[in-house]
């Protein structure tokens, strides 16, 4: 029976279709996910906020937000940068720091998981709590601003290491309380539109920003 050997150009066709299969696979996509927000006071612009989901190797994601706010009214005056960061392994928080500095000093926050629990600390202004938590955490608040909670009844805050509740009072529209503090989000076809951080002067209402 003749051998039949393949042409040299159908191999080096087929090698270079392998290398690029392997180079693909090797190298991770570029997915990265910004997202840019006005925050503000009675129509007025008083400040930034920056989402941020990334893709790291091991099926691991990084969401970072960072926020800078400046009010200056006669009777309120507010100054607030933070930064929370926060790991999520196989859709499970691993660890989240939080770091925020204000005209009424510098507080953090820190939640993270030790093999069977997470150790929490939060520490900011008043407001202090130091937990364990067996339950795993799969959504927090740093989350809602790349996908909408639907069907949750509970929200992790990062900053202060404890759960808001939440309730859907129509489609697309969820409010969310722990204590006395009430966050209202609002979605369109699963795009975050609009935040509203409820206050007893005035609200803070945070948009999204091209």
């Amino acid at each position: 029976m003749p051998i039949v050997r393949p042409c040299s150009r159908c191999l080096r066709l087929w090698l270079l279709g392998l290398l690029s299969a392997l180079s693909a696979s090797a190298a991770p996509p570029d997915s990265t996910e910004t997202r840019h927000f006005a925050i503000e006071v009675a129509g007025i612009r008083v400040g930034t906020m920056t989402a941020r989901r990334q893709p790291l190797p091991d099926r691991t994601l990084l969401y970072t937000l960072n926020s800078d706010v400046k009010v200056n009214l006669l009777v309120y005056r507010l100054h607030v940068s933070y930064t929370v960061r926060s790991v999520f392994r196989d859709g499970m928080l691993v660890s989240s720091i939080v770091n925020a500095h204000t005209n009424r000093g510098d507080f953090s926050s820190r939640t993270e998981w030790k093999d069977d629990h997470y150790d929490i600390v939060a520490e900011q202004f008043r407001h202090t709590r130091r937990a364990t938590e067996p339950r795993r955490i799969d959504f927090t608040l740093t989350t809602v601003f790349f996908a909408e909670p639907k069907g949750r009844s509970q929200l992790y805050s990062e900053y202060f290491g404890d759960y808001f509740a939440v309730t859907r009072p129509s489609t697309g529209r969820y409010l969310t309380r722990l204590a006395d503090r009430e966050d209202e989000y609002v979605y369109e076809n699963g795009q975050l539109k609009k935040i509203i951080k409820k206050n007893s002067l005035k609200n803070f209402i945070i948009r999204p920003v091209r």
